[in-house]
């Protein structure tokens, strides 16, 4: 796999909209648009509008096909789908992580399809089994540790910060996160369910603190000296590197990053994607296929990686220049559809494990 990469989200943020709920008067101008107006794409994006509009706008310019796009929360909207039905008028939906799409294939509202060029470009791991959805964009769940405090050298795997030497020393967030969840599910995948549950209550008698805040808080409270180790998706850390903020960019110079279960036997470090799926009710599937292949084309692929500090899911691509000092890993080649499918399972051993 290439480098990992750290790029700025702040400008693109600044000048985009701010994140939408999903609310009634926009989706009545989105339905009477798809409803009167033909060579349209209609898309329903749980990413930030700057994550995903300028490559919606080059895809409008370069097919001439008018792109609506309604951006909100991913829970609400995996339920705006299921509420509209077959009446929807969205042709996609992007979301994050395997878990998600999963919850969304599981509803029935995403439909199956599949093309030689996507067959070819995103690895088999990276989609769904069943041609449900298509990984766009990687990232991978790290430890970021001060080195200060943490000998590099005793860092290895996800199973040893079980480990009682770590004792108060880890910052990770709420076991209702998504992001450790399908972390969860990948270690059901390798170990089993009794091994995952005891490595859990292992995990968890070693936070530094309750879980609170998101991956971002978990890094500032290694920086701030209230852990040694931050677990958080690499994309996180690169953001506070390219801040505005020299606040934020003194918390990216002091930790450093490490990449987990590298060995020669071991599997690799856990990845998780953003992906696209065609939806149930989607009336412009011909424009919705051609929107799925020109996201995963070259071009698109070098702009989610320097915009959104995550790995292309196309192979061959150069991640960003800013994150390369990170290096080389090896990563996880698990079916990212186990995510989803160990998900209850994970949620269920987190809870009796003690993972709040």
């Amino acid at each position: 796999m290439t480098p990992l990469v750290k790029t700025t989200l702040a400008s693109s943020i600044r000048k985009a909209s701010t994140l939408c709920a999903v609310v009634g008067t926009s989706m009545l101008s989105l339905s009477s648009l798809s409803a009167h107006a033909a060579g349209e794409v209609n898309v329903y994006s749980a990413r930030a509008e700057a994550l995903i509009a300028p490559l919606l706008d080059n895809f409008s310019k370069e097919n001439d096909v008018k792109v609506n796009l309604i951006t909100g929360d991913a829970d609400a909207l995996l339920s705006r789908l299921q509420s509209e039905g077959s009446a929807s008028p969205a042709d996609v939906f992007i979301t994050v992580d395997a878990g998600r799409l999963y919850r969304a294939k599981d509803a029935g509202v995403l439909q199956a399809f599949e093309t030689e060029k996507l067959k070819d470009v995103v690895p088999s791991h990276l989609q769904d089994r069943d041609g449900y959805w298509y990984g766009l964009s990687q990232r991978a769940r790290v430890f970021l540790y001060n080195p200060e405090t943490v000998n590099p050298a005793e860092l290895s795997t996800y199973e040893d910060l079980a480990d009682p030497k770590w004792k108060g020393k880890i910052c990770i967030r709420s076991s209702g996160n998504i992001y450790n969840q399908s972390l969860v599910a990948s270690m059901i995948d390798a170990h089993g369910e009794a091994k995952t549950l005891e490595w859990i209550k292992g995990l968890v008698a070693n936070f530094a603190r309750p879980p609170a805040g998101g991956d971002t808080d978990q890094i500032k409270a290694a920086a701030a000296g209230v852990c040694d180790i931050a677990i958080a998706n690499t994309y996180y850390f690169g953001r506070l590197g390219q801040s505005d903020k020299q606040e934020e960019r003194d918390v990216y110079n002091k930790l450093a990053m490490f990449w987990p279960n590298q060995g020669a036997n071991d599997r690799g470090v856990h990845v998780n994607v953003s992906g696209i799926g065609m939806t149930a009710s989607a009336k412009n599937k011909e424009n919705a296929t051609k929107l799925v292949e020109f996201l995963t084309n070259q071009q698109s692929q070098e702009w989610y990686a320097e915009v959104n500090n995550e790995y292309p899911v196309v192979e061959g691509i150069a991640p960003p220049k800013n994150l390369a000092v990170f290096g080389e890993f090896k990563a996880d080649q698990v079916s990212l559809s186990v995510l989803g499918e160990n998900n209850r399972q994970a949620v269920k051993l987190m809870d009796q494990g003690g993972w709040k």
